[in-house]
């Protein structure tokens, strides 16, 4: 029997297992969300030659098998702002350019885009290619 004459304690609400489960359910919805979407990439079948491995920063063309150019895997660009645009981030940045031609893509494309690189004033342009085996 309790004969004292204070009053009992007041129930209390913990906030830290409470916090746990949120940050939980956080992490959960963070990574079914992140693989629910969908990489986007554009898949080119680089030609197979010998190369020398590049881990630096640098610009990145593509010329897909529709003779599609992109750069950055973004929307597609005509040749005049695609050149436009890579002069404008080299002469910044102080990047090469290298470029992913896809193996059925059009070699007239390739050379016409080098040459206009060139004349932008961009003197470091090379092909991505794949190691022959």
């Amino acid at each position: 029997m309790n004969l004292s004459t204070e009053a009992p304690p007041k129930a209390r609400v913990e906030m830290t297992p409470i916090m746990d489960v949120v940050f939980l359910l956080l992490v959960f919805f963070i990574y079914a969300f992140m693989t629910m979407t969908v990489q986007r990439g554009i898949k080119v079948e680089l030609p197979k030659a010998e190369g020398v491995v590049s881990t630096q920063q640098n610009v990145r063309i593509v010329l897909t098998a529709e003779n599609e150019l992109l750069m950055d895997g973004r929307t597609p660009m005509s040749m005049e702002a695609l050149a436009d645009s890579a002069a404008l981030r080299c002469e910044t940045l102080d990047l090469p350019v290298i470029i992913s031609a896809d193996r059925h893509a059009q070699v007239g494309i390739a050379l016409e885009l080098m040459a206009a690189l060139r004349a932008k004033g961009i003197s470091k342009v090379t092909y991505q290619v794949e190691k022959a085996k």
